[in-house]
């Protein structure tokens, strides 16, 4: 008899003593270890049992920011409720992405680089003026996240800035 064949009848015997206990003693048979579902204590065990195992590992030595401050707490700024997303944005170098309000932060922080690739005065007049609507946009809209505290831009000031910049005076 192969080990295969023991498994067979293990199985048929234990579908006959199932049956018979339903049937003739009313009972529910206890599920097998491998088929009964995980409990939250269970989960909750096997979590720490893993964090355990890594401490042992020395797997969370080392790790970069171990033992420093979190940056950006308790350096002077106000609280960000959004933080997490801000870092993510950066530390990815993300573009496109991420609420409109951090975007507009982001796209208004390099606007002068944006305008210096230029070439005409129509054509940075046009880009501030874009700029512009969509933060007066934005402040419009009601969707949640972050408010928007990107200031707009005064046209007539950044051509004169951008002509200033393209053309010193010596």
């Amino acid at each position: 008899m192969t080990e295969s064949d023991g498994d067979a009848i293990r199985a048929a015997l234990r579908y006959r003593l199932d049956r018979f206990r339903r049937e003739q003693l009313g009972e529910e048979p206890e599920p097998e270890p491998e088929q009964r579902e995980a409990t939250d204590a269970d989960r909750a065990l096997a979590a720490e049992i893993a964090v355990q195992q890594a401490m042992r590992r020395g797997d969370f030595e080392n790790l970069p920011g171990a033992g420093k401050p979190l940056p950006g707490i308790g350096d002077g700024r106000p609280h960000d409720p959004d933080w997490w997303i801000r870092r993510k944005i950066e530390r990815e170098q993300l573009r496109g992405l991420g609420p409109t309000a951090i975007l507009l932060r982001a796209e208004d922080a390099e606007l002068e680089t944006r305008l210096d690739g230029l070439t005409r005065t129509a054509e940075v007049r046009a880009a501030v003026e874009d700029f512009n609507t969509r933060v007066v946009e934005a402040r419009r809209q009601l969707l949640g996240g972050p408010p928007v505290i990107t200031p707009t831009r005064d046209v007539d000031a950044e051509v004169a800035a951008w002509e200033e910049r393209r053309h010193p005076i010596s």
